[in-house]
């Protein structure tokens, strides 16, 4: 599991949290309900009304995906699909039915078992560029999620503060209440932005990442496919395929 999401958001809110207490303040003095369940709410409310109810119903499991998600080494999906091209090449095609079943990436998986079957090459290539396609379009609509209620937040959060001053000016007849009602007024800008910057954009610009790298690898089992359907000498497909790589992730292996 790639830590990178947790650990980041971790150490924004330690570094935010940690600078108000060297100044002298408290976290309790932001941590109020109020605020955080209208920005909260507000947001999603906003982010849910700008698109389908299947995107919105779907952010649990963003959630989980940004969090947990990880993306097989580039060096050992290539190791694996040179061990197949190896075997292909000596022992024929059909020989790869049986190793296919084990072949841990799913889409490299399904690759193998449609040229096992004997599919033709084109309408390989097209079913399997066709599922990239379509692993894109979803998962934009995924990330777009967070990017929406990145947009919203902050002002949601305005929408809190102003209400709290409509409060404030309600209590000018009690001028000692007035320090602590304009400092509450502005904890909720204080979240809007926060929670935007720190956690709403942060977790759609992953997931966006997570995207291009599980589909970029996507890429490379399909042109691993076409070249063991095609025969091709396990050295030239490994030279092929790490070509295709940033320089430095031919080698990397899964942590």
């Amino acid at each position: 599991m790639d830590l990178a999401a947790l650990v980041g958001i971790v150490l924004a809110f330690g570094g935010i949290f940690g600078a108000q207490i060297m100044e002298g303040g408290s976290p309790t003095s932001i941590i109020l309900v109020p605020p955080l369940v209208l920005v909260i709410c507000g947001t999603l409310g906003a982010a849910m009304a700008g698109g389908v109810l299947k995107d919105t119903l779907g952010i649990v499991n963003q959630l989980k995906l940004a969090f947990t998600g990880k993306v097989t080494a580039p060096g050992e999906l290539v190791d694996s699909i040179v061990k197949l091209a190896e075997r292909a090449r000596r022992e024929g095609l059909l020989a790869l039915e049986d190793a296919a079943k084990g072949v841990s990436h799913p889409f490299l998986r399904r690759g193998l078992e449609m040229a096992i079957d004997g599919t033709d090459p084109e309408e390989l290539g097209e079913i399997m560029h066709a599922e990239i396609d379509a692993k894109r379009k979803a998962d934009k609509s995924g990330a777009k999620v967070f990017a929406d209620m990145g947009g919203f937040s902050p002002t949601i959060g305005i929408i809190g503060t102003v209400l709290g001053l409509v409060h404030v000016l309600s209590s000018l007849s009690d001028p000692s209440k007035l320090g602590e009602l304009i400092a509450g007024a502005f904890v909720a800008t204080l979240w809007g932005v926060m929670l935007a910057n720190v956690v709403f954009l942060p977790l759609g610009n992953r997931l966006k990442r997570l995207s291009e790298l599980e589909c970029g690898q996507m890429e490379l089992a399909i042109e691993g496919v076409m070249a063991i359907q095609a025969g091709s000498n396990p050295r030239l497909v490994a030279q092929k395929l790490k070509s295709l790589l940033p320089p430095g992730e031919a080698d990397k292996k899964a942590a």
